[in-house]
């Protein structure tokens, strides 16, 4: 799996076209199944954002033999009741006001980074 997302690859599609024609030539079936293997295998264009902190978390509790999702929001739960909103650190407090984020970057394995824009796979750290 590339980091390429699907409207990258219509764009590279789109341009391939562009540029057969105006040469003159052709966009064959084989270019198109190549396309289109590329869009299968790319990312979603609306991959979730979080901050580091949340997907390094994920990272560490998604594990194997560590937490579910349900455990995850289970104990930011406990941990709300425990401290209070205001006793949270800011990650926890985002996961609270994101549970959407979380649980998309949790089912996908794949999120971009709030602070830098870079994407996480879970899957290449197998």
């Amino acid at each position: 799996m590339s980091n390429e997302t699907k409207r990258e690859v219509l764009v590279d599609a789109v341009d391939a076209l562009a540029d057969a024609q105006a040469s003159g030539g052709n966009v064959g079936h084989q270019d198109a199944d190549l396309f289109m293997y590329d869009y299968d295998a790319a990312l979603p264009d609306d991959l979730p954002v979080i901050p580091k902190a949340v997907g390094e978390y994920i990272r560490k509790v998604k594990a194997p033999g560590k937490w579910g999702l349900l455990d995850v929001f289970w104990h930011l739960g406990d941990n709300i009741s425990a401290v209070g909103i205001n006793g949270l650190y800011d990650w926890q407090r985002w996961m609270a006001d994101n549970q959407v984020a979380v649980a998309r970057a949790w089912v996908l394995g794949v999120w971009r980074v709030e602070e830098t824009g870079e994407i996480v796979k879970l899957e290449a750290e197998k």
